[in-house]
């Protein structure tokens, strides 16, 4: 069984999203955030569920740890039982905070790195596909995506949002983006796909198969 758990932002502007450009994936954009990742503590017990944590090539990785890989299908309630406790691993506001400091830098807009600390966020939604059969693959696949706003009742919320939406109508900035939900559901704006989960921006419904990723 593999398995993938994320947080992602939504970063909204009346009817449009802000989507950054994808380190992973050139000439993709999504949103904001990633693979929620497990502290050292937890690894002694995921060895003993068998989860083989999955590699990306070297020009990608970034630090490790993350809870994407595979698992003995035995082993997924288990797994789940461990997750849901929220002992030895990220949480979503913590895994935001992390993404966001590296992306900003990524596409552009480092000076924002000095706000994540004072960010706070409010959960949207939660979405779980699966486990279902995964087309072309041998194995199932189990994700979970959890979709946050970022508050925006301090002033560093204030302005880290106010930037995002700034970026993303700026055509000096070809690594942010400004979507509709209709270059969500046609999944390219201009040159640009768009990543898949950027519909769970929208709601909890997949629009699109996913793209493929670097190897």
């Amino acid at each position: 069984m593999r398995i993938s758990f994320s947080a992602l932002l939504r970063v909204q502007d009346d009817d449009r999203y802000v989507l950054f450009h994808s380190r992973t994936r050139p000439g993709v954009c999504g949103p904001p955030g990633g693979v929620i990742k497990y502290l050292p503590p937890a690894t002694q017990l995921l060895d003993e569920f068998g989860f083989q944590r999955e590699r990306t090539p070297p020009e990608v990785e970034v630090a490790g740890m993350d809870l994407r890989g595979v698992l003995p299908p035995g082993s997924v309630r288990r797994f789940l039982a461990w997750f849901a406790t929220g002992a030895f691993r990220e949480h979503a506001d913590d895994c935001l905070r992390r993404e966001l400091l590296e992306e900003v830098g990524e596409v552009g807009l480092g000076s924002l790195g000095a706000y994540p600390d004072e960010l706070s966020f409010a959960h949207v939604r939660t979405v779980v596909e699966g486990p279902a059969p995964v087309p072309g693959k041998p194995f199932r696949q189990l994700r979970r995506f959890e979709v946050y706003d970022l508050v925006t009742g301090n002033k560093a919320g204030l302005r880290v949002t106010r930037d995002l939406v700034d970026a993303g109508r700026d055509p000096d900035q070809p690594n942010v983006i400004s979507v509709g939900q209709d270059d969500i559901r046609h999944g390219r704006q201009g040159r640009m796909l768009i990543a898949p989960q950027s519909a769970f921006l929208m709601g909890g419904t997949r629009l699109a198969p996913d793209l493929p990723p670097v190897r």
